[in-house]
């Protein structure tokens, strides 16, 4: 259920759960989450016979932007095993994610968005450098077939 309000809420209030029925909810832990969009493409056409000299807009097909999730690098081999099991061809690997905005407080949760049917299609570790101070991330690409916001 989204939550109005005349101020925009800050970074660093959201969640990610990747749908793996491991963790018990929200577990990944991810420092930024974006590119969740969608669009719906519309089609001009005109009958032959129209009396009127413009365009019908007729409305298209939805598409769904590629999400981008960075994280710093902990070891865990859960984005791995995921992007395996859709490279080897499994359809069973499509899942559910879901990104939660939370209050200032996290007391509460005040906006979902939730990426149906969606695969991870690339993920890139590093840029790894011995001679600074940057925590190493991660970067995982995620595809999805349809948005839904709550």
């Amino acid at each position: 259920m989204a939550v109005e309000r005349e101020r925009p809420y800050v970074q660093f209030n959201f969640l990610v759960d990747l749908g793996d029925g491991v963790t018990e909810g929200p577990g990944a832990g991810f420092q930024e989450v974006s590119g969740v969009g969608m669009e719906v493409t519309v089609s001009e056409y005109r009958n032959g016979n129209s009396k009127e000299n413009s365009v019908q807009k007729i409305t298209g097909m939805n598409k769904s932007t590629d999400v981008t999730l960075k994280r710093g690098v902990i070891g865990k081999l859960n984005l791995y095993k995921w992007l395996d099991q859709i490279r080897n061809g499994d359809q069973a690997g499509l899942r559910t994610v879901t990104v939660q905005l939370q209050n200032e407080d996290h007391s509460e949760v005040v906006q979902t968005w939730k990426l149906l049917r969606a695969r991870p299609m690339k993920h890139t570790s590093g840029p790894f450098n011995a001679k600074g101070t940057d925590v190493a991330m991660e970067e995982l690409v995620l595809a999805y077939e349809r948005l839904e916001m709550e």
